[in-house]
């Protein structure tokens, strides 16, 4: 069962069509053919890549960078939106809004070069456990659509994330994760 192609899919008509859709991209001389330097699949991240219950990702990696950030200026736990955010009361960031959310992100990731932001994020990878799932959060993917991307890849497509998330923290841990350069 491990060589056939989608292992963990169940048969089904969502696999099927899968291997029939890619079957007849590559098939040169077919009516359905795209030669391989037009083959693109875009994903998802949130939700479609990675788990975002029971929030996404990227705010458990906000939490972790603001504790860091008020263990240096304590005030921030008394003032808004940090003590929300600080404090996970979900209730409150959400009515805040997202001047709120401009804010965080302002302060979470200000002040640093991008490979400065890169390693920051490496090392959050590297110890951080989904408070959910009790595991480190680049394993809290998704396999099916791991192995979709492989797939995809082996046939020629070249494979994107488009993600209304935080790209800087995608891109600490998608080709790890994913096979898919910081580039896409």
């Amino acid at each position: 069962m491990a060589d056939r192609a989608l292992p963990s899919w169940n048969e089904g008509p969502a696999r099927a069509a899968i291997l029939d859709f890619v079957a007849r991209v590559t098939t040169e001389g077919g009516s359905d053919y795209v030669r391989p330097a037009e083959r693109i699949a875009t994903f998802d991240n949130d939700g479609t890549l990675w788990c975002e219950q029971p929030l996404q990702n990227q705010f458990f990696f906000v939490f972790d960078r603001l504790e860091a950030l008020a263990s240096k200026d304590p005030a921030l736990r008394e003032r808004q939106p940090f003590k929300a955010f600080l404090e996970r009361d979900v209730v409150a960031i959400h009515a805040l809004g997202k001047q709120a959310a401009f804010e965080i992100a302002f302060a979470t990731h200000a002040g640093m070069t991008a490979d400065q932001f890169t390693a920051i994020a490496q090392d959050w990878f590297a110890v951080a456990r989904h408070p959910k799932l009790h595991r480190p959060f680049p394993l809290c993917v998704y396999q099916p659509q791991v192995e979709l991307l492989a797939y995809l890849r082996s046939n020629g497509f070249k494979t994107f994330i488009v993600s209304g998330g935080g790209i800087d923290l995608i891109r600490a841990f998608a080709e790890e994760a994913y096979g898919i350069p910081r580039s896409r």
